[in-house]
Formats: C-alpha cells, sequence, structure tokens
C-alpha cells in the first residue's frame, strides 16, 4: 500500500478540483517480474521496469514529504524469510528538486529492483506474490501513482531452473480479456460465451459474448443529447465572473485602473489599447487555469470518480464551502500570502506588455478572498460526475475571465460609462453575505454525496429540503434587515434591489416548501441530482428502490432472473454521487408511459461503481490485466467500474444497455441523461420488441 503523507493527500484533493480524464491512458513503463534461484533455497524476485524516454520512477529512498517512494513487497502464503532488504540497479540521477526542496534520485531508461528470500518449507511448492507501487514523472507532469501486483509459483526444489513470468509487452486497452486470479491466460483464451447462468464464473468480468459494438439490432440507434454542454459551462463560469465583480475585492478596483490607463496616458488611444489588453490578460490567466488539467493524464479510467466520491473528500470538501461561506459572512478573510501579491506587483515595474500582464496577475491575486469560493463553487459543480473535465473547465474558467474582459474592455473604450456606475459601498457586502448563504446551500450538496456513498443514509431528502428552506428564511431575513453580520451598516437602507431578490426568495422558498408535500410525482425538478434520491426518504424505505422498483444489484444473479422469466435485462450503470442519473430516474423513468416497462419488461440492474462497500473475502479478488500484472477488486464498486469497461469500453454514468439472457447485447446502449423522454422510451420499445419477435 501506498504510505501516503499530507502532500500526496494534497495532490489528490487538487486532481479532484483541478485534473479531467485524458482521452488515453498513458503507460510509460513496462513491468516485468521473475523470480530466480541463486543458490542454498535462496531466491531472488526481480521487477524490471523499462522506461520510455524522458520518463523516470523515483528511488525507494526519498526524503520525507518529498515524492512518492518506489516500493517492493514480497509475500507467500507459503511462508518466506526475507534477506536483506530492496536492492536497486539502474541509471541513478541525484539531484536537487526545486519542487521538493530536497535531494532526491531516481532513475530513467530501465531500472531493477531485487528483494532475496528463502522458503521455510523448501520441499513445498510456493506462491510468490509481488505488489510494486511507484510514480512515474517526466519533466513536464507526474502521472498519478501506481500499484500492480504479480505472482509466480516456483516448484520449491533448489535445483529447479529460473522461473520467470517476462512476456512480450503488448499495449493493453479497456477491451483486454481479463481473467481471474485463479485462471491462466490460457483458460481465458478458450472462455466460453455465457449461454446458460452455470456458464458464468462471478469472477470473470469480461464476457465476451457483451459485444456493444455489434449489437443484434440498429433499432433506435439516435445520437444522444449531450449533457455537457460547453456553452452552460460558458455562461455559468459567465454569471460567476459578473457576481465577482460585485464584490469588494474587486468592483472598487474598476473605475481605478480604468482610469489609470485611459488618463495616465497622453496618448489616449495607447491608454485604450493597453486597458483592453488588461482585459485580454484577465481572461487569458483565468483559462490558463485550466491548462494543467489537458497536461496532467495518464490516470485510470475511474480514478476521478473513485475521488470525486471519496467520503472523506466530499466530508473535506463540505468544511471547505461552510468556511467560504464564514468568510463571506465577514467573520475572516481567505487571502493568499502577501508575498505572491507582493512578488507581482514589483514585476509590474517592467512596463509594456511584461507589465500589462503583471498588473492583470496582481488583480486576480489580491481579489482571491472573493474570488476564490466563487471560482471553487463553479469548478466544484462543474466537474463533479463529469466525463470530460478539462474542456468543461477550461469554458467554466475561460467564461469567467471574459466577464472581466468585457467590462475592462467596454470601459476603456467608454471611460465616460464610469460616471454611471454606482459608488462603492454597503451593497458589495450584501452581495458578498447573499454568496455565503450559496456557499452554506452547496456544502449540503457535498455531505449528502458522502452520505449516500457511505450508505448511512442520515441525510434524509426531507431533511436536505428543510436545511435549504432555513437557508432561504436566512436570506430573507437578511435581505430586508432583520439580520446583520460584522461588515454590514448598522442603519443600512433597505434598497429596492434588495427588497427585489428578498421577493425572488420567498418565491424559491414556496418552491422549496413544496417538496415536503407527498404526490404521485417526483417535484422540484431544478434540483433534481442535488437533492438525495426519491428513497432516501423519511417516508419511504431505501430497499423499496426508486419508484418503488427493486432493481437488481448483480449483473449475475440478473442473468438467472431473466432466464427464468423469460425477459430482457437492462443494464443501469448508476452511482450514489451520479447527479444526471438520478434525473433520469426521477424525470424520465417517473414517465407514465415508461415506468409500466421498466416494471414489467425489464429486468432492471442498477450497477452501482461507486460503492464503497466492501465485497466478502471469498469474492475479492485480483484480474490479470496481461503480463502478470493484476488489479485488485475489493469493493462493490471497483467490480461493476472494471466490468462497465472491459465490456462496453465506458467509464460514465448514466449509461443503459438491454440484454438478453444469453448475454447478447440487443441494440446500441443508451448514454447520458436527456430530458427527451420519447428518445429513451424508443431505446427501450425497439430493443424489447426485437427480443420478443426473436426469442
Amino acid at each position: 500500500m501506498i504510505r501516503m503523507k499530507f502532500r500526496n493527500y494534497l495532490v489528490l484533493i487538487l486532481l479532484f478540483l483541478f485534473q479531467g480524464l485524458s482521452a488515453q491512458i498513458k503507460n510509460p513503463v513496462k513491468l516485468t517480474y521473475e523470480v530466480l534461484p541463486v543458490g542454498e533455497n535462496q531466491y531472488e524476485a526481480v521487477i524490471t521496469a523499462k522506461m520510455e524516454s524522458g520518463w523516470h520512477i523515483y528511488s525507494k529512498d526519498l526524503p520525507p514529504d518529498s515524492g512518492i517512494p518506489t516500493e517492493l513487497i514480497i509475500t507467500s502464503k507459503e511462508g518466506i524469510e526475507l534477506i536483506g532488504g530492496t536492492v536497486e540497479v539502474g541509471k541513478k540521477h541525484d539531484e536537487f528538486s526545486e519542487a521538493f526542496g530536497a535531494q532526491i534520485v531516481y532513475y530513467s531508461n530501465s531500472a531493477k529492483f531485487k528483494q532475496k528470500f528463502r522458503l521455510k518449507t523448501p520441499a513445498r511448492p510456493a506462491t510468490i506474490m509481488a505488489e510494486f507501487t511507484y510514480q512515474t514523472c517526466d519533466d513536464r507532469v507526474c502521472l498519478a501513482p501506481n500499484t500492480i501486483e504479480f505472482e509466480k509459483t516456483i516448484p520449491g526444489d533448489p535445483a529447479a531452473a529460473a522461473t520467470t513470468a517476462t512476456v512480450d509487452e503488448p499495449e493493453q486497452t479497456a477491451e483486454n480479456t481479463i481473467v481471474a486470479d485463479s485462471e491462466t491466460p490460457e483458460a481465458a483464451a478458450n472462455t466460453k460465451d455465457p449461454v446458460s447462468a452455470t456458464a458464468l464464473d462471478p469472477k470473470e468480468l469480461k464476457i465476451s459474448s457483451l459485444d456493444y459494438q455489434n449489437p443484434l439490432t440498429d433499432c433506435g440507434e439516435t445520437k444522444q443529447q449531450n449533457d455537457e454542454n460547453y456553452l452552460t459551462y460558458l455562461i455559468l463560469g459567465f454569471l460567476g465572473g459578473m457576481i465577482a465583480l460585485l464584490t469588494p475585492c474587486v468592483f472598487p478596483m474598476i473605475p481605478l485602473t480604468v482610469s489609470f490607463f485611459t488618463k495616465g496616458n497622453k496618448n489616449k488611444s495607447r491608454g485604450i489599447r493597453d486597458a483592453m489588453t488588461y482585459g485580454f490578460f484577465i481572461f487569458a490567466i483565468f483559462t490558463a487555469l485550466s491548462i494543467p488539467f489537458h497536461l496532467i493524464d495518464g490516470i485510470a479510467g475511474n480514478i476521478f470518480n473513485q475521488i470525486s466520491t471519496s467520503v472523506g473528500l466530499n466530508l473535506f470538501f463540505f468544511a471547505v464551502f461552510m468556511i467560504f461561506a464564514f468568510s463571506f459572512f465577514g467573520y475572516f478573510d481567505i487571502t493568499l500570502p502577501s508575498s505572491i501579491a507582493n512578488r507581482s506587483s514589483k514585476a509590474e515595474e517592467a512596463g509594456g506588455l511584461i507589465g500589462i500582464f503583471f498588473m492583470a496577475l496582481t488583480l486576480v491575486i489580491v481579489s482571491f478572498s472573493c474570488t476564490g469560493p466563487i471560482l471553487g463553487s463553479l469548478l466544484g459543480s462543474a466537474v463533479t460526475g463529469s466525463a470530460n473535465v478539462p474542456m468543461l473547465l477550461t469554458f467554466a474558467l475561460a467564461g469567467f475571465g471574459l466577464a472581466w474582459a468585457i467590462v475592462f474592455g467596454i470601459l476603456a473604450l467608454f471611460p465616460q460609462a464610469l460616471q454611471s456606475l454606482p459608488k462603492s459601498g454597503g451593497w458589495m457586502n450584501t452581495v458578498k453575505v447573499f454568496l455565503g448563504f450559496v456557499e452554506l446551500g452547496l456544502a449540503l450538496k457535498f455531505l449528502s454525496k458522502a452520505d449516500l456513498v457511505s450508505k448511512t443514509f442520515l441525510l434524509k431528502r426531507e431533511l436536505f429540503i428543510v436545511l435549504w428552506i432555513i437557508i432561504t428564511i436566512g436570506i430573507i431575513l437578511y435581505l430586508f434587515g432583520l439580520i446583520r453580520f460584522p461588515h454590514d451598516d448598522k442603519k443600512a437602507k433597505i434598497s429596492t434591489g434588495r427588497k427585489a431578490v428578498g421577493l425572488l426568495s420567498i418565491g424559491f422558498l414556496v418552491y422549496l416548501v413544496q417538496g415536503l408535500i407527498p404526490g404521485e410525482r417526483p417535484k422540484l425538478q431544478m434540483l433534481s441530482g442535488i437533492l438525495p434520491p426519491l428513497n432516501v426518504s423519511y417516508f419511504h424505505d431505501v430497499e423499496d428502490g426508486i419508484l418503488g422498483m427493486k432493481p437488481e444489484h448483480d449483473y449475475f444473479e440478473a442473468v438467472q432472473t431473466a432466464q427464468r422469466e423469460n425477459k430482457p435485462i437492462l443494464i443501469d450503470f448508476t452511482g450514489y454521487g451520479c447527479e444526471n442519473c438520478r434525473k433520469m430516474e426521477e424525470f424520465v423513468w417517473s414517465e407514465p408511459d415508461i415506468l409500466p416497462i421498466l416494471q414489467n419488461d425489464v429486468i432492471l440492474t442498477s450497477l452501482y461503481v461507486d460503492d464503497k462497500e466492501e465485497l466478502p473475502e471469498e469474492q475479492q479478488t485480483r484480474i490479470d490485466m496481461g503480463n502478470g500484472q493484476m488489479k485488485r477488486i475489493k469493493t462493490i464498486g471497483d467490480r461493476w467500474s472494471l466490468f462497465q469497461q472491459v465490456n462496453f469500453n465506458d467509464n460514465t454514468q448514466p449509461v443503459y444497455v438491454l440484454v438478453t439472457p444469453d448475454g447478447k447485447v440487443i441494440n446500441h446502449p443508451f448514454k447520458g441523461y436527456n430530458s427527451d423522454k420519447e428518445v429513451f422510451k424508443k431505446f427501450l420499445q425497439c430493443g424489447i420488441n426485437y427480443y420478443k419477435n426473436s426469442y
């Protein structure tokens, strides 16, 4: 296991907020495993790592809190005795790292990690297991730490010839055959189609008959609505930027900055040009914040989902958003170290384009106490459950920067408009406090996800709504001057705009209250995906399932049920933290002409890819990824996430697949949320009709 200190946990947190998935998984290190006899009942386990040009892995000996040290652990159930420690052989580099502030050692091109041992019972065969943990880096990026397991059986005879597991290194993809650790690669090649329930091995996740690229029929194949609309995130970012402009950290700087360019420059046209360049640099800086998301890749296909549904990290972000809220309320300020701003300010003296750039950078830095929580809320909402994080964040950040660039640009072109801007005053603090209440509401979203993934189900749907009602009441009381916060004027007048927002808040309060009234159809569609699911309720039992349906949660059990009832299986790849899954369940599944189909015509099988519950020990296994590399399946979510990847080459949710009882894909899978129920209905009907006519 990776023994990570605080710095490494921080890396995971940054991955959650600022890193997306690459379209292609990078694997610049090829590993082979050998077990060699060295005489007198002594053996040597050897891991050979071959790195592509420019890449390296770290030594096992690194200073604390510097990097991920390479670690080789050798074990055996039959019992072994280690001789000495791990020995490293390879092209060693020993240099000072500015990033870590320490002297580090790493290897390039190739390296070997050796561990000697002796068998406790030499006459008996033994299976020697190796667990190899490492991190790969080049001069630009580091890939996520990786742990690979190997195993090799040796006869236990000291005179036996060397046994190796070294094989050629073909490129691995999600569609390579996967077998359980109880089977050999040769057995995997002879895998039979699952034509009956008895032919299915729950440990064998790759099922050859599930050929989604060649379904039994093409009926119902349509282009799915893309919920990840880049324009939507651009608009959200733009609105966030406009709101940030109204905060006390930014608004007072607008007239000062624009006046500096238009009045402080003898050449008026040049002043306008410089002001617009200033706006462009602001836009570029915010957009550039998304560059790391595109550069850093090498993450396994389901790692982002694992991080975003981590109970610990969601509780962490709940705490962070609560801190954001109280900062906006005025109890304290969140600021970056002053040294950063000071260095940026000094760089402004360079003049020209460089000076303008650093003026823009200084603005971004010094306004962090107001923009940080807004950006954090925006980014946190954008990345949750997204399949294309990098581009979505690019558009969101670009929209944020665009709002600032437009304002500075327009005011530079029409400086007389500065006179029409409202004067700085208490209204800016009102904006901040209002945003503080918004942060409280968003914090509950992360708390709810942690509650769902941990299966505690303490934060019921009704309780969540009640808490939002209380927050909304707080907004109303504040906007009408009935409660105050530290930076509010004691005798502040309630402006017309403040009253208008207060009235809108009353309308939202009425909207929330109706969500507490039981009804036949789901309510609060605007909050679908944010609220807990319908069955996490004081009026329903979690085991009742969505809309009263009790789906199967195990594909292999669903096959047996489907064979008994002669119905097709509807695989629903879903997750406790999947917002779009909740939207489909609440506002598409619930439609009166779709719900009966799900209840009567299919065996609904919901497979949760983020279920953190550990499998029974006898079901936990390791699967062979080829070349002797093993992946451990420890939780229910591990099982179904990998099942989706290896059979359907997909790791997004929701995904719906119609399958016959003998394991054949009927029509093309339906992917993503689509508010047009007719599209989903057509997908269901065409597949079911084909099954009824052909089976």
